[in-house]
């Protein structure tokens, strides 16, 4: 076993090292936010007020309401990543490593839009009358040839088998071992509750994962993020030299300090990129399953709405953890018995507990660990049965979600070392066909959405003027024959 996750272990490196993944993804952002004319910028605030305030459109054309798309995507992403991810890190890392963490989202929102768009550009209609869509469906039908349809059975045998680590059995480990280590509660009890709920909420589908995560991503990360608004605010003073530490050190990297490991800029920017993927999950084509089941009047409208789910985790909540982990100094924080730096799993809870009086930091970390972590199931366990429907057929719905649910008590249980290595594994091999089909499907992408913002650009547009001024349009035809079912 060990063998194997060393194994493991060294093909991640290479998926995520520099010469892979880190130049793809950075590349793909950076292109896709040249082509759309910076579409992350100009338009962030009327996609959040369309997906957070406005919250639906005026069609009833998909399964469940834009928020909800937004929320079931944002519970996929706001999970482990954002807590011990950041951690993880900035102990490697140094604090620049927060810095292209930020980098990464920024970019990839341009990335999530484009994916978002073509989840809803290119869904079907299944059998059971609910709307499919993501890489698993817009690689084959936006790229024309067997090279689209190898993109995208690659994505759909990645992701299925992502779901049940990163999705699954590393999300419930956390949780069982948080609720062990705070309030002794065993292993199999949390697993056995957790296995429950969420074949309660798997039954119902996505109707039911979109009402669950509607009011429960609301609450969770305005739970943690106002917890670590008070250590910021208490600890104000430390908030500007964190800062400069960020912007400086992600270009010269940290010198070691006590049992700091030390890094150079490319151990920074390796795992700030990692990390930030593994926490926005921007480029993966994963938050596109979500925003394909979404009711809204145009394509370009849910990605924008999309796109701001790497916002409010990278940007709002990730800055969160990072800037509270640095004023506190816990970053930098040896063990007294062994001399060597911290470890990344205990640090975010560390840094709550300097900044938070009496046992407050330990709970906020501790419950929206366990909150983030089980919406992180809810939302993955979405992208794997259409994924699997994708290869399989309608019929392998039913059993996946008993399955799915078995093995989130399986995954409390037991340690996880070899399934870590291989969730970035697959995390890693599940980007590289999407973020290829990115690349080649750009140019409708830049296209489609010029055309519309040109005519809707506040994205303020009736159903009825969007149909009016978009007539005649061939993405459009196409699109809407797609809805009735004709394509």
């Amino acid at each position: 076993m060990d063998g194997l996750e060393a194994f493991l272990g060294q093909i991640g490196s290479i998926v995520w090292g520099p010469y892979l993944l880190i130049p793809l993804l950075l590349g793909t952002g950076l292109y896709l936010t040249w082509t759309l004319g910076g579409i992350q910028f100009s338009r962030l605030w009327p996609a959040l007020r369309l997906g957070l305030i406005k919250r639906s459109d005026d069609t009833q054309d998909g399964d469940i309401s834009q928020f909800q798309a937004l929320t079931t995507a944002m519970a996929a992403t706001v999970g482990t990543g954002n807590i011990v991810g950041v951690a993880t890190a900035i102990s490697a890392g140094g604090p620049g490593a927060l810095f292209w963490m930020w980098v990464t989202a920024l970019l990839g929102m341009a990335s999530k839009y484009s994916e978002a768009f073509l989840g809803v550009r290119f869904r079907t209609t299944d059998s059971a009358g609910e709307k499919n869509g993501g890489p698993q469906y817009y690689l084959e039908r936006g790229i024309p040839g067997g090279f689209g349809k190898f993109l995208a059975i690659s994505f759909a045998i990645f992701a299925v088998c992502a779901c049940f680590g990163i999705g699954n059995m590393t999300q419930g480990n956390s949780i069982a071992s948080n609720l062990t280590n705070s309030f002794s509660i065993p292993n199999w009890v949390t697993g056995l509750v957790l296995a429950v709920l969420t074949l309660v909420v798997l039954i119902g589908g996505i109707k039911s994962i979109g009402r669950v995560t509607a009011g429960l991503v609301p609450v969770m990360i305005l739970f943690y993020v106002l917890g670590a608004i008070y250590i910021l605010l208490a600890n104000i003073g430390s908030v500007p030299s964190a800062l400069g530490q960020i912007f400086s050190e992600a270009f010269t990297g940290s010198a070691a300090v006590g049992g700091f490991i030390g890094s150079t800029i490319m151990i920074a920017v390796q795992f700030g990129v990692a990390r930030g993927i593994f926490s926005n999950e921007s480029g993966m084509g994963s938050a596109a399953i979500a925003a394909a089941s979404a009711q809204t009047t145009h394509p370009v409208r849910q990605g924008l709405v999309s796109m701001t789910q790497t916002f409010i985790d990278t940007i709002i909540v990730v800055s969160c953890t990072g800037l509270v982990i640095i004023t506190t100094g816990v970053w930098h924080q040896t063990d007294p018995g062994t001399g060597e730096q911290i470890s990344a799993a205990i640090m975010t809870g560390e840094a709550f507990s300097h900044g938070l009086p009496g046992q407050w930091g330990h709970w906020i970390v501790t419950i929206g660990l366990a909150l983030f972590a089980y919406s992180t199931i809810l939302g993955w366990a979405y992208y794997g049965e259409r994924n699997l429907e994708r290869l399989i057929g309608r019929g392998g719905v039913m059993p996946f979600r008993v399955l799915f649910s078995l093995i989130v008590y399986i995954g409390c249980t037991v340690q996880l070392g070899v399934v870590w290595n291989f969730s970035d594994v697959m995390n890693g091999l599940m980007a590289i066909p999407n973020l290829i089909g990115l690349l080649l499907l750009s140019g409708l992408i830049a296209r489609e959405t010029r055309f519309y913002l040109k005519h809707d650009p506040g994205l303020e547009a009736s159903r009825t003027e969007i149909e009016a001024f978009m007539q005649g349009q061939q993405g459009w035809e196409e699109w809407k024959r797609s809805e009735r079912g004709e394509v």
